[in-house]
């Protein structure tokens, strides 16, 4: 998009128009069904699994606003990336921005992401106008690593980078029996140091796309969960969660799908398919199991088909 274009045309309209106001949204992720590295550079990469998990964002523009502000306070991110979409695309520097979110943070659900894709979206909104993917994902690297969730469906993305992979398409929507261990964890930090993983688990690494890919095209959902108990198995070594092993033996005995991590969160799940006919009885059975094992009952997620 020329951004010329856009400067004449949208700051006619501020000049003739009281108020702009725009509303986006983007929906968070369950951790990620499969991340790591791989051999090749770019190598750290990780697969989105989007969920019933929300930041909304509103953005204001009235020739009474003099600044560019952002409500709550603390949601500097996301004002970092209003300044560098306005002054990309010559927009008044100026608006008012709030923040809403449904999902957790620290934990893993991509709560960051999803404010940053959410202020994007409103922009846009309120200017009439479309930034591509592509500039997006520029954006985003300029301020931290990303959870890919500017995409919908599922996708293979490079989070360092903030760069697409590939579109690897959608799954009936799977229940996540939920349990955070506690605790937060800044992604930023985590995604900056070095991954601890040898080449032979790289080469792994590799094979688990593969696979995942394979699966989600065939929406094999029992071989999803296997390549997601896998990772959250390899993920252990960078950020281990305590109650893995427990959740990897509730799902056999119960015949799940499999278990899937916050890699770098707080975050465990089990997952199951409410489509199996046993679904009531499993649910009911991982809940008592897991409350025996945690001493509260888990929560419960909806991945998003799309």
């Amino acid at each position: 998009m020329n951004s010329k274009i856009l400067n004449v045309s949208v700051n006619e309209n501020v000049r003739n128009m009281d108020l702009l106001v725009g509303h986006g949204s983007s929906f968070g992720t369950f951790g990620e069904l499969l991340q790591g590295v791989l051999e090749e550079t770019p190598a750290d990469f990780l697969v989105t699994f989007p969920i019933d998990l929300y930041s909304y964002a509103a953005f204001t523009v009235s020739q009474n606003t003099d600044d560019l502000s952002v409500i709550p306070a603390e949601k500097k991110k996301s004002v970092k990336l209003a300044k560098l979409i306005l002054n990309h695309y010559g927009l008044p520097l100026r608006g008012e921005l709030k923040i809403r979110s449904d999902i957790p943070i620290g934990k893993g659900l991509a709560s960051s992401s999803a404010d940053l894709v959410a202020t994007a979206r409103a922009i846009e909104n309120c200017y009439d106008f479309v930034i591509p993917k592509e500039q997006l994902e520029k954006f985003l690297y300029d301020i931290e690593p990303g959870d890919g969730v500017m995409y919908d469906g599922i996708i293979s993305f490079y989070n360092r980078e903030v760069k697409l992979i590939k579109y690897l398409g959608s799954l009936p929507s799977l229940v996540i029996v939920g349990f955070d261990e506690g605790g937060m964890v800044d992604t930023s930090e985590i995604n900056n140091n070095p991954k601890p993983f040898t080449l032979l688990e790289k080469k792994e690494y590799k094979t688990l796309l593969i696979q995942l890919e394979h699966a989600i095209n065939s929406r094999n959902l029992k071989q999803v969960g296997e390549v997601s108990t896998k990772s959250a198995i390899l993920n252990q070594k960078l950020i281990p969660k305590k109650h893995l092993d427990s959740f990897v033996e509730i799902c056999k005995a119960v015949d799940g799908l499999g278990v899937v991590v916050a890699h770098t969160g707080t975050y465990i799940g089990l997952l199951l398919s409410s489509e199996d006919r046993r679904y009531s009885s499993q649910l009911e059975q991982v809940r008592n199991m897991l409350q025996n094992l945690v001493g509260e009952l888990p929560t419960i997620f909806h991945s998003l088909e799309f």
